[in-house]
């Protein structure tokens, strides 16, 4: 698998979490069919177990080692090694390394919203109007967030996701979600 190099307004940069995003072929590209970047996830970096209900997610390793769980199996994907990960798996990945690790992630289908997420979330850390976990200061934010990435919590946790669609759903009814549009597009 290649690295492809793309033009600078493709790539974006969380300098909370230290991980960089590169679009290489968005959803309104491909016609819907993915959404496809490679991800440059920083020493320690992790996303906390989620699903989704609309699309899967591959991960193909460039550089570097992943720590993948899927529902419970724990992977290590080193440089060439790949998994996807079906609709409605529970989910996470971690860098446990001291060095970079570098993926290809493939969305299948394509989600703007996911897109939409990832630019706002990344535009926000750069203003600095995120925790030190990269979470947003305003739940109203970390709501929308959740909500355009199709991402559900697990567990204990569906009754935060529960109070988060409703805080969504506000964000929605008072323009939040268009200006964070507008900034970050």
């Amino acid at each position: 698998m290649t690295r492809i190099d793309a033009a600078p307004r493709r790539r974006i940069v969380n300098p909370v979490q230290g991980d960089a995003f590169t679009f290489i072929e968005t959803s309104g590209e491909s016609g819907g069919e993915r959404s496809l970047g490679e991800i440059e996830v920083a020493a320690g970096g992790n996303v906390t177990p989620h699903y989704h209900r609309s699309y899967t997610e591959r991960f193909a390793v460039l550089e570097g080692r992943l720590n993948l769980m899927i529902d419970g199996e724990q992977l290590i994907l080193g440089p060439g090694e790949e998994a996807t990960v079906p609709i409605g798996a529970l989910h996470a990945w971690s860098n446990a390394s001291s060095e970079p690790v570098v993926a290809q992630v493939e969305l299948r289908p394509g989600q703007p919203g996911f897109e939409t997420s990832l630019r706002v979330a990344y535009g926000l850390a750069a203003d600095g109007r995120v925790l030190k976990n990269g979470m947003p200061r305003n739940p109203l934010h970390a709501a929308l967030l959740l909500e355009w990435g199709d991402g559900r919590l697990p567990g204990v946790y569906t009754l935060l996701d529960h109070g988060l669609r409703l805080l969504a759903r506000l964000a929605r009814a008072t323009g939040v979600d268009r200006r964070l549009r507008q900034r970050y597009p």
